[in-house]
């Protein structure tokens, strides 16, 4: 993983806004509908060399396939794994039951969206099926992206948001339905390691399940579950360097009151458990703006980066690019190192196929306003001019 040496360099969390046309192949893909394969292959070829040139325009130096290739950031993972079927009813989150105009909001807004609260079950024994698609995903995005990124990264769903999305119907107990969805993810972990980039584990049950799956619990049982995931994580990426993971954690990238939202600092000693190199957190959300006061109370490990989001994700609202630079900053003085700091966005801009907040064009500008911002912040840390 690479530190940011002579400027604070920029990254972003995955997702980004996919074409109506990838859209509505991904929805009938994962419905089980028929499909040409080669239109996909295609549209996925366009897809990707899009999200890749924009990336590299706005000044992005570690950049991915915008998650182009999947129908939803962890929704995919049926497709690829028997165990599967009928419908898990999982609970949303609490604001969304205290406030049924939210509801009603999101669905007036996004009427057609992929399987998100309706994604089946485990019924039965767990088992990767077919390393190949993820094969797949890597080999498009290599040849695609060449040499357009400093470094290069994807992502990979924690076993803890699949097993709070995919509710367990089969195992006798959360623990070992847990355990069998690391075993099986590691063919995907390990997959994303062997090619080369730097996985990225995509886990909001370590916060959003707070007001989740996890609501009826207290804070301390809460934390207990956090440290429960946190070990499936290091159980599926055992063996990888920790450098060569970095780990994403936030609240749930909708626009809502997040009232119900767990304080940061309450759950961070235990995210620090996870053996992995660095650390990719909301900070932007204006319910979390002040949560680097956490990180003052219980201080980033020394062998852990930190990736701030430094832009949100749910809103066509362009932060100025000195706003980018106060925030890094404020990063940096927490840290007390600006090489162990990397700019990124709060979450993912595609989080689900058909369920985006921003506007494409704005998108392009936030991550522009990250490079800007960066620049501004690095000229001030370093103390010279940064081209």
């Amino acid at each position: 993983m690479i530190f940011s040496r002579d400027r604070i360099l920029t990254t972003h969390v995955g997702s980004l806004p996919r074409n109506d046309k990838l859209s509505d192949l991904l929805v009938r893909q994962e419905a089980g509908e028929t499909f040409d394969a080669k239109e996909m292959a295609a549209e996925m070829d366009k897809a990707v060399g899009h999200v890749v040139d924009k990336q590299a325009s706005a000044g992005i130096d570690i950049g991915n396939d915008g998650e182009q290739q999947r129908v939803g950031f962890q929704t995919y993972v049926p497709q690829r794994m028997s165990g599967f079927g009928g419908i898990s009813k999982r609970r949303r989150g609490k604001e969304f039951e205290e406030f049924p105009e939210l509801v009603a909001s999101l669905m007036r807004r996004f009427p057609h969206t992929s399987k998100q609260q309706n994604a089946p079950e485990c019924q039965g024994e767990l088992k990767y099926l077919d390393i190949k698609p993820i094969e797949s995903e890597l080999a498009r995005f290599k040849r695609i992206a060449g040499t357009k990124f400093s470094e290069q990264f994807m992502t990979a769903p924690s076993p803890g948001i699949i097993s709070s999305t995919m509710l367990n119907a089969f195992y006798d107990t959360h623990d070992a339905y847990l355990a069998a969805i690391a075993r099986e993810m590691r063919n995907e972990y390990l997959a994303i390691h062997k090619a080369g980039l730097i996985l990225q584990i995509d886990a909001p049950d370590l916060a959003m399940d707070r007001t989740m799956l996890y609501r009826d619990l207290d804070d301390a049982a809460f934390v207990k579950r956090v440290e429960a995931h946190v070990a499936a994580i290091n159980a599926g990426i055992e063996g990888i360097p920790r450098d060569r993971v970095r780990l994403h954690v936030c609240y749930g990238n909708w626009e809502g009151p997040h009232i119900h939202d767990v304080p940061l600092g309450t759950i961070l000693p235990a995210i620090y458990q996870a053996k992995v190199g660095a650390l990719s957190i909301e900070f932007s959300n204006p319910r979390h703006a002040h949560e680097y006061g956490a990180l003052k109370k219980h201080p980033l490990p020394k062998d852990m980066l930190l990736v701030p989001g430094v832009v949100e994700t749910t809103s066509n609202f362009v932060e100025h690019p000195e706003v980018v630079a106060r925030r890094i900053e404020e990063a940096v003085s927490v840290v007390g190192d600006r090489e162990r700091v990397i700019a990124s966005t709060d979450c993912g801009f595609g989080t689900f196929t058909n369920r985006e907040w921003v506007i494409e064009p704005a998108v392009w500008l936030k991550l522009r306003a990250i490079r800007e911002g960066a620049d501004i912040a690095s000229a001030r840390l370093w103390g010279k001019k940064v081209a």
